[in-house]
């Protein structure tokens, strides 16, 4: 138990919903609340038998887990899943309804914009309250102090109250102040979103710096590479539940795949009415399949292996400088590879208005995982005519390649080439000094 930072056992939060209770501020609510009370105890007892749980509301349900010190953990999952509810009630903001959670060592936690900021409150008193809140002294607050403003970048405005901040200042301020506390447990939920572009990978930084102190890190995002990139551990909550927990990699990409799979049922993929096809296009698009070295149509293929795939299109009318081209992506949505008629040389001037274009892959570059194919359509260069995204879902199953008996297991795609080693002679030493002069 010494090295776990963080126990949770059956914990459970309810919310009773629809029952908001009356609030008097006039003498006009005074009055229409006593004028309706005979009619609302005439039907108090049909509210008293209503369903209890269409009145109630599981947030979470019976969630449990252990974290070790040092773990970064990843939280993920739709809108609704309980994801902040498990982060209030480890921050201590909101009591469970059930179980309990132990938490060993100091809590940073940043929920949402402004949590726990004072809007009276300037933001240097706003630092050491919130200082303060997690347990630490003013010379411990102290010594941090300019570098927690110089991260922020909100030096101009640090005496000025923060209720005059905007949304970004906020974040900027309230990430700082959890980020450089030194807790032993940092809880960052999804607000890094409100912050630009340069000041979110400043942040992911931070959270990269901060854990490999060995902090114990609870990280809720939208972002998927982000979660790969930072955490070591990934909980997947659906319904107020933990549903999978596992590597970073494989819990995203199950999250990814919720909803989708039905779509890949079939060999022969629909395109004229496939649900992922781009808003605003003129219809094109008929059918698309793929085809193994034997002509067999199929949906998987092992790494190295020859396939072709085959888009079927359909216009009114001949189409002049017809165009397709696939884009290969992971689960993800990191793309790994791309191809199109015209940037591989080859083009038709003139096309009728139905056909198949064939795209053959002598050799698969890919690693075994599964990838999705979005196919575009197009009347001219650069002129998007049909597109649909992820239309096609690609198995690559696990192949020895170079015939050393090893599968390739890191990254998306193999890598075709030639290795050569030299030992260090004249020749060479005269060769690594050029590269160093250059």
């Amino acid at each position: 138990m010494n090295n776990v930072a963080v126990q949770v056992d059956g914990l459970s939060k309810q919310y009773r919903i629809g029952l908001a209770q009356p609030h008097h501020d006039t003498i006009r609510d005074h009055i229409v609340h006593a004028l309706t009370s005979r009619f609302r105890r005439r039907h108090a007892q049909d509210e008293t038998d209503r369903d209890a749980s269409s009145e109630r509301f599981w947030a979470l349900k019976d969630v449990s887990f252990e974290i070790k010190a040092g773990e970064v953990v990843g939280i993920i999952g739709r809108n609704g899943a309980g994801k902040s509810t498990l982060l209030k009630i480890l921050s201590r903001v909101t009591e469970p309804t059930a179980g309990f959670a132990r938490l060993n060592g100091r809590v940073g936690a940043l929920l949402e914009v402004g949590t726990g900021f004072h809007g009276e409150l300037t933001g240097r008193e706003n630092i050491y309250l919130n200082g303060a809140i997690i347990g630490m002294k003013k010379a411990e607050i102290t010594r941090k102090f300019h570098e927690i403003v110089a991260f922020s970048g909100v030096e101009k405005f640090i005496d000025t109250p923060v209720k005059r901040y905007s949304s970004g200042m906020h974040v900027r301020l309230a990430f700082a102040v959890a980020a450089h506390l030194e807790p032993e447990i940092m809880i960052v939920d999804e607000v890094l979103a409100v912050g630009d572009a340069s000041f979110q990978q400043k942040c992911l930084g931070k959270i990269g710096e901060v854990s490999n102190q060995g902090r114990t890190i609870f990280f809720v995002s939208h972002s998927m590479p982000a979660v790969q990139a930072l955490c070591t551990r990934c909980f997947l909550m659906e319904s107020g539940r933990i549903v999978l927990e596992g590597t970073p990699q494989a819990v995203t990409a199950r999250y990814l795949m919720n909803g989708v799979d039905e779509v890949f049922d079939e060999r022969v993929i629909d395109l004229w009415t496939h649900a992922r096809r781009l808003p605003r296009m003129t219809r094109a698009l008929k059918r698309m399949w793929m085809t193994d070295s034997s002509g067999c149509v199929t949906t998987s293929a092992p790494m190295g292996g020859e396939v072709t795939f085959h888009v079927e299109y359909q216009t009114e009318g001949s189409v002049h400088q017809p165009l397709v081209g696939l884009t290969f992506e992971t689960a993800t949505y990191d793309i790994c590879g791309t191809n199109n008629l015209f940037g591989s040389g080859a083009k038709i001037v003139d096309g009728p208005s139905a056909g198949v274009f064939s795209f053959h892959v002598p050799r698969l570059p890919l690693i075994a995982g599964e990838y999705f194919v979005t196919v575009a359509f197009a009347k001219y260069i650069d002129q998007n005519f049909d597109k649909v995204a992820r239309a096609f879902k690609l198995t690559v199953r696990a192949a020895d390649v170079f015939g050393t008996g090893l599968v390739p297991e890191i990254g998306t795609s193999i890598l075709d080439g030639e290795w050569e080693f030299r030992p260090v002679s004249a020749d060479v030493a005269e060769d690594l000094a050029g590269v160093e002069r250059a």
